[in-house]
């Protein structure tokens, strides 16, 4: 007997597919220029001696680096965990 996800059991699940991707979209939009706009300040920062913002710099841009690797990641740990499922 199979047992497996029927994703087109719930009326709407192609629209929240689009929805989801427009959102992923925008998050790695906005981190890539949260990272640009930190690496800039931390630049700038640092080359002024002004430590404690190049500190504040370089926390943005690990935050931003590390939001984009999620959401770039989570599609390809969805993908992962749907196949997953189908196997079982």
């Amino acid at each position: 007997m199979g047992v497996f996800p029927n994703f087109d059991g719930l009326g709407g699940i192609g629209d929240l597919k689009q929805v989801i991707g427009a959102l992923l979209m925008f998050v790695l939009i906005i981190a890539v220029l949260m990272l640009i706009v930190s690496a800039i300040c931390w630049a700038i920062a640092a080359s002024h001696g002004n430590y404690a913002a190049a500190a504040k710099g370089r926390v943005g841009v690990l935050v931003a680096l590390g939001a984009a690797v999620l959401a770039g990641g989570g599609v390809a740990w969805i993908n992962w965990l749907i196949t997953i499922g189908r196997q079982l």
